[in-house]
């Protein structure tokens, strides 16, 4: 099964604002834009022979949401009819409970230092901690192993860097530690090309196809 996986478009709020949980809407105008992350994606799809997607999934986050439709859109004014959208609530981002809406620097350096010598079962914000949501979207994902629904084509998947990067390390079986210095653009898009066996096989065919 060959799977697409694609960064939402820049939100409105600053970088220096932690937002996971959050609602936020995506900056307007929309950058990049639906067409420009539809040709990157596409073009690096095309590199490894995929078809084009039967369907767009998306996390159930505005941001998320709003690029998978501009997305599909893009799809359907370049003449390839009309792709579907559904929404996945395990794909949704980690959420960061007291810490979501504050400034990054408002937060404790105590906690801050908390969280980054336990990355993965660390949670001085109350919320979710990273295992917590590892759980959620390998569980989404081994699921999907289960069957192919999209009769051979490729699945688009429209979320957020952190379930993109706690996937490929599930499926890579590196360390996220490793994984969050992967560089993961706005909009840019991951292939991968799973097959079922013993447990799911993935292979890694590009990382951070960014819209031109």
């Amino acid at each position: 099964m060959d799977l697409v996986l694609i960064r939402h478009a820049r939100p409105a709020c600053g970088s220096d604002v932690c937002y996971g949980a959050l609602e936020v809407a995506l900056a307007v105008p929309m950058a990049p834009s639906g067409e420009h992350i539809r040709d990157a994606a596409h073009a690096a799809a095309q590199s490894w022979a995929m078809p084009a997607p039967s369907a767009i999934l998306a996390s159930p986050a505005l941001r998320a949401r709003d690029t998978a439709d501009a997305v599909a859109q893009a799809w359907h004014r370049a003449g390839h009819g009309n792709v579907s959208v559904r929404h996945e609530p395990r794909l949704r981002e980690m959420d960061f409970g007291r810490w979501e809406g504050r400034r990054w620097d408002a937060v404790s350096r105590d906690e801050l230092d908390q969280w980054a010598a336990d990355l993965l079962d660390a949670r001085p914000h109350g919320g979710e901690s990273a295992r917590q949501a590892m759980c959620r979207v390998t569980a989404w994902a081994d699921q999907l192993m289960q069957g192919d629904p999209q009769d051979g084509g490729s699945l688009w998947v429209v979320g957020h860097a952190g379930p993109m990067r706690l996937l490929a390390a599930h499926w890579l079986g590196l360390p996220l530690a490793q994984l969050l210095q992967w560089r993961l653009d706005w909009g840019a898009s991951c292939g991968f090309r799973l097959a079922a066996g013993a447990g799911p096989q993935a292979r890694l065919l590009w990382w951070n196809r960014a819209p031109a």
